[in-house]
């Protein structure tokens, strides 16, 4: 039956790839409705098992940072990124990647998947590491109440064989219990600048959990980290931008260290060096010589910490909000960052909803120089216009529509 499925499944994507279906599900959604079994069957195989990474901040960054920690130690590593994360998605990746006899030669699978579509996948594949990292009021018309999303990563971690590595910051993730649990914190010199959904209504915040916790994020300076490891303070130049990014790489080191116990951490510190952002999480693009950032937000807590990231008065500032599907209809969430802690003025406000972003910033005093919302018009427009470095805040739509248009330098 396998072979079948497989056979099937490459075949449908190969018509859809000469349809221009690129990394189309429906080759995944097929060989799911005909062979349910087929993708506990070929993951179960794996030496190292399945690791998936879930919650509502930094999923994909920390998924390709997990990942190419792990290559990095020899290990072959399968991972979803072709940006779908439900299993169908899965499936297909799958798909692209097994031989027609059925070898599938990987040690370990790490996966991206958002909350509700990892519940899914525990339900017909097995899951042996966990890292959970945050629940955020994000996108509320696809997932409802933040309690309910936490309740879905607590199934995820009691369906979880060996060990689930928690946040212990978020005070849902924190709470969540499993057989095996370690964790991933923050130094209380850093926990003011990490507001849980909690603290953005109550700014109350100021002490780290006292949950013990495997690795902690120690502090950043530049694009410097320093992290505690036990009692021992580990320091590493990091490509990765952000703030936010430095915090993902505790809870990787946490998780590549559960999977694999005996590397040394100064090993695991060391290969951080090299590692990148995942595209439009702290992209630059070169342009007319002028560097360009591309900074994904998609709720209060992101965007909060890419304004602390990245408010810089030698840089331009462009802000882009859609409000489609995989956006999330509900934009209200914008009311809930505080945009006073930018401190300049934004050049330019694009997208669907542009004029809904330049009036919640007018009511922090923040002022718009130009509204445009075709998003192409926006991009030739900012990037053209004077000589600083430029940064663009977007939300995914518009993210993915910008990063084309500035790969494909239509803007010149």
């Amino acid at each position: 039956m396998e072979r079948i499925s497989i056979l099937l499944g490459k075949g449908i994507q190969k018509v859809t790839h000469l349809r221009g279906g690129g990394g189309s599900a429906l080759p995944g959604l097929v060989v799911e409705r005909i062979n349910p079994k087929f993708i506990k069957k070929i993951l179960s195989k794996l030496p190292l098992g399945v690791v998936v990474i879930s919650g509502t901040n930094g999923k994909t960054t920390t998924t390709k940072i997990v990942s190419e920690l792990l290559e990095k130690q020899g290990l072959r590593v399968f991972t979803n990124n072709t940006g779908s994360n439900f299993v169908r998605g899965v499936i297909s990746a799958i798909l692209q990647d097994i031989k027609l006899n059925g070898d599938f030669n990987y040690d370990i699978a790490v996966l991206e998947l958002d909350e509700a579509h990892a519940v899914k996948f525990t339900e017909v594949a097995p899951v042996d590491y966990a890292l959970l990292l945050n629940v955020q009021r994000d996108q509320l018309d696809r997932f409802g109440e933040i309690d309910h999303t936490a309740n879905l990563l607590q199934k995820v971690a009691t369906a979880t064989k060996k060990t689930v590595v928690l946040n212990r910051e978020d005070p849902r993730v924190g709470k969540i219990t499993a057989n095996h649990v370690d964790y991933f914190g923050l130094s209380d010199a850093l926990i003011k600048k990490f507001p849980s959904d909690d603290d953005l209504i109550k700014s109350t915040k100021t002490k780290s959990s006292d949950q013990n916790a495997s690795v902690i994020f120690k502090q950043l300076k530049g694009n410097r980290a320093t992290y505690t490891v036990g009692k021992k303070d580990y320091t590493v130049d990091l490509k990765l931008k952000g703030m936010y990014n430095a915090y993902n790489v505790a809870g990787a080191l946490a998780l590549c260290h559960a999977v694999m116990p005996e590397v040394k951490i100064q090993k695991l510190i060391d290969e951080l060096k090299t590692i990148e952002s995942a595209f439009g999480r702290g992209e630059s693009f070169t342009i007319n010589g002028k560097e360009v950032e591309l900074l994904l937000v998609k709720n209060p807590s992101a965007f909060q910490l890419s304004i602390a990231s990245f408010a810089d008065d030698d840089y331009d500032f462009m802000i882009a909000i859609n409000d489609k599907i995989a956006d999330g209809r509900d934009i209200s969430w914008l009311w809930n960052v505080d945009f006073a802690q930018l401190d300049q003025d934004i050049k330019l406000v694009a997208g669907i909803r542009a004029y809904d972003m330049a009036l919640r910033l007018k009511y922090d005093n923040i002022q718009v120089d130009t509204i445009i919302e075709n998003l192409e018009e926006a991009v030739r427009a900012f990037v053209t216009d004077g000589d600083k470095p430029k940064r663009i805040f977007a939300t995914y739509t518009a993210m993915l529509e910008i990063r084309k248009i500035i790969s494909g330098k239509s803007i010149l």
